[in-house]
């Protein structure tokens, strides 16, 4: 037998020392993830195969095992299918346990209370934000939860603000190499993003102007009790209602609030158990 296999796996150590892929584990986050990215949009066996590049046989399989097991949910001709129930208890497992989670809720609800806009709690994951909290204003209302949700680092506030607080030779590992404009103002010129960061980085807050949502105009300011920074929080305020003496008391709080939040996370920060 060949000591670099693992036969309970399939994984297989490489010559230096790291592990090869699990093709099928790979491929089961692929379609858990493209699943989950339609949102309420539910999608075609044909469609997904030629999506994710991956043999009609082959998926059918795999979603037949994921739908047993309520990871993937099909309609009653077993012929679209959409991200499954247990998804959600593992995104709601994840939030229980978060450390920081906890810790900034209660600032993002004074700070609605205060200012009475929308308040969010972000997360740099790979190239993407993944909203983790928010707490919506009584003047605007979504017809749809931000928590889970996930859009490009460098389409919103949460994202470039975090990506500034990043040493510069690390901002490219969380940029994809296409970047799709999410809105006529969205920055997909890779210079002009820079400059942006460079922008943001001075003045110590970012600014998505109607970049992922036409209408809003957010503001985020990074949150460095973590090395790297990872997380950030941001108001977002219709345009339409925005003022320069209101957006100054937005920076503002934020300012403050992250502040705030970083000096009751710090103290506590290296006895969490993921430090």
């Amino acid at each position: 037998m060949n000591d670099a296999a693992a036969p309970e796996t399939g994984a297989v150590t490489t010559p230096t020392g790291g592990v090869r892929e699990v093709k099928s584990a790979a491929r089961t986050v692929e379609i858990l993830e493209f699943l989950a990215a339609r949102q309420n949009r539910p999608v075609r066996l044909r469609e997904l195969s030629e999506a994710l590049g991956v043999p009609r046989s082959s998926l059918h399989a795999l979603l037949r095992t994921l739908a047993k097991h309520g990871w993937v949910r099909s309609d009653a001709t077993g012929t679209l299918y959409g991200i499954g129930i247990r998804a959600l208890l593992a995104g709601t497992s994840y939030l229980d346990t978060d450390p920081y989670l906890p810790q900034v809720t209660p600032f993002l609800v004074e700070l609605r209370e205060q200012l009475d806009e929308t308040f969010h709690f972000g997360r740099l994951d790979g190239t993407d934000v993944v909203y983790l909290a928010t707490r919506e204003s009584s003047q605007y209302l979504r017809p749809y939860s931000r928590v889970g949700r996930r859009l490009p680092a460098y389409s919103t506030s949460l994202g470039k603000a975090v990506l500034a607080a990043l040493p510069k030779q690390e901002v490219a590992d969380h940029v994809p190499d296409e970047l799709a404009p999410l809105t006529p103002n969205t920055l997909v010129d890779r210079a002009a993003l820079t400059t942006e960061l460079e922008a943001t980085r001075r003045r110590g807050y970012a600014v998505d102007n109607e970049e992922n949502t036409l209408g809003l105009r957010c503001i985020a300011v990074a949150l460095d009790y973590d090395d790297p920074v990872s997380d950030a929080i941001s108001a977002s305020i219709p345009i339409a209602r925005l003022t320069p003496e209101r957006e100054t008391e937005v920076i503002a709080a934020l300012r403050q609030a992250a502040d705030r939040i970083v000096r009751v996370v710090g103290p506590i920060r290296n006895s969490l158990t993921w430090s």
